[in-house]
């Protein structure tokens, strides 16, 4: 007899998403974290008073998509959302809004007339061809500008690419420029707990096409042009992203048993299928395992086909440099709420947290947080003074108001959405050993995209009748 019904390896979000709803469908679950919490990239901690993240979070795609879909099944209570607000960028003129469709484009005069214009142009263009399914998605940012762009347009284009792949425009494909900016929408699988047959013939392929409902959905997509709101149904968790981590720990039911501080040494298998894990001193059997680690590594655990084994080789990841500032006061430059882009010399991302929830600061305080992608391998504190000069030519004068700096650095998403990255899929080539985690899906980003792939996972389990 079996000690478990499902392992899961990790702690992490995506990890304790698939416990949660694993549980809630009658399952046994064992979840082994190698540290000494849980939560992952998904959760807050203390520092001098101030209450910082693992890496400033934006919660996307929360109207209808997948993290409302688990919270609306699986929740036993509700965490609070605060509406995102807005994305600007940052120039020595002070803020601006990024444009999200094309009179705001127009008008963006953080770039020269000329740039706005063909950007404008390139960017009807490129949306059109998308709709139709006549873009190819290994199409990169960089080979779909058009030539004569200044340096500053290349810059800011350049950033933004950064901060949506982890990766350069060259590196970014059109595809995901256009979802990371909301003209194009991820969809959640509408089967994911049902049977749906599908038909694959010509003539079910263009009575689809010319639907009604196709035509709609199609030009409600062109009809963004004129409407898109980069900030869709994004929203940032009150009290921080461990208001997000308790929620589901409390939604979590008896038959869920979690260790921390415990390393998985390897996947045992019998018959070529997973039946449990060892860990330094123990071993545990179940019927089947779920694996939210990295992808990356799951070599080092178990024996895997060699073709299989090179396609996880070429996982790309991206490091980041988070930079969180506490301020002894509030400043005029950082009062807004949503997030903003520097993106000169050095690119950041950076968002004024506290002012979701003044809790999150000592009284009269202030948090913000700067997140820079890391390139190459230079030496880290010499990355951390970089970062720290780029704050102040950003911000002139915040020096005099720090009290608290605290430096992360972390691989936020464990796959990049590269032209060439490989995601896996929820499935592994070992029978009853199932993958989950932000390198199993490439939609959205963040919690959300954990999210998307423990719905994946529940679609394919039920698919091989493990649910």
């Amino acid at each position: 007899m079996v000690d478990y019904d499902v392992i899961v390896v990790g702690g992490g979000i995506s990890g304790l998403l698939s416990a949660l709803v694993l549980s809630k469908h009658g399952k046994k679950v064992l979840v082994l974290e190698k540290d000494s919490v849980v939560g992952g990239n998904c959760n807050s901690y203390n520092i001098d008073g101030f209450q910082v993240d693992t890496g400033p979070h934006a919660i996307t795609h929360l109207k209808e998509g997948p993290l409302k879909r688990i919270m609306d099944g699986y929740f036993n209570y509700m965490p609070m959302f605060v509406d995102y607000g807005t994305y600007y960028v940052r120039t020595e003129k002070g803020l601006s809004k990024i444009p999200s469709n094309i009179k705001e484009f127009v008008t963006f005069d953080v770039l020269p007339p000329k740039d706005r214009l063909i950007l404008s142009q390139s960017l009807t263009k490129a949306l059109t061809l998308m709709t139709f399914g006549m873009v190819d998605d290994k199409q990169s940012v960089y080979d779909a500008l058009p030539n004569g762009l200044s340096k500053d347009t290349c810059d800011f284009v350049n950033a933004i690419a950064y901060f949506l792949s982890g990766k350069s425009m060259k590196d970014t494909s059109v595809h995901r420029v256009m979802y990371g900016s909301s003209f194009i929408r991820d969809s959640v699988s509408e089967d994911i707990f049902g049977d749906v047959a599908v038909n694959n013939s010509y003539t079910s392929i263009i009575t689809e096409k010319l639907s009604h409902k196709y035509l709609t959905s199609h030009l409600s997509t062109l009809g963004r042009l004129a409407t898109n709101k980069v900030s869709h149904a994004q929203a940032y968790p009150r009290g921080g992203l461990k208001t997000l981590l308790n929620a589901v720990l409390y939604s979590l039911p008896e038959t869920v048993e979690i260790r921390t501080g415990t390393r998985v040494e390897k996947i045992l298998t019998k018959d070529g299928k997973a039946a449990g894990v060892a860990t330094g001193s123990e071993s545990f059997t179940a019927d089947f395992v779920v694996y939210s680690g990295f992808v990356k590594s799951l070599a080092s655990l178990v024996s895997l086909p060699h073709e299989y084994a090179e396609k996880l080789s070429t996982i790309e990841q991206t490091t980041s440099l988070t930079v969180w500032i506490g301020l002894s006061g509030k400043m005029k430059e950082f009062d807004y709420i949503g997030s903003e882009v520097w993106f000169k010399e050095w690119a950041y991302w950076a968002m004024p947290v506290s002012n979701y929830d003044p809790c999150i600061a000592p009284k009269g305080g202030q948090l913000v947080g700067f997140t820079f992608v890391l390139k190459g391998k230079n030496n880290l504190e010499s990355e951390k003074k970089r970062a720290m000069d780029i704050i102040e030519m950003a911000v002139p004068g915040i020096g005099k108001h720090i009290e608290m700096t605290h430096f992360q650095v972390t691989v936020p998403e464990k796959a990049a959405v590269t032209i060439n990255g490989y995601f896996t899929g929820q499935r592994s080539p070992i029978g009853n050993l199932y993958l989950v985690g932000t390198d199993t899906d490439k939609r959205s980003m963040g919690v959300t995209r954990a999210a998307y792939s423990v719905l994946e996972l529940m679609k394919v389990m039920r698919e091989d009748n493990k649910l």
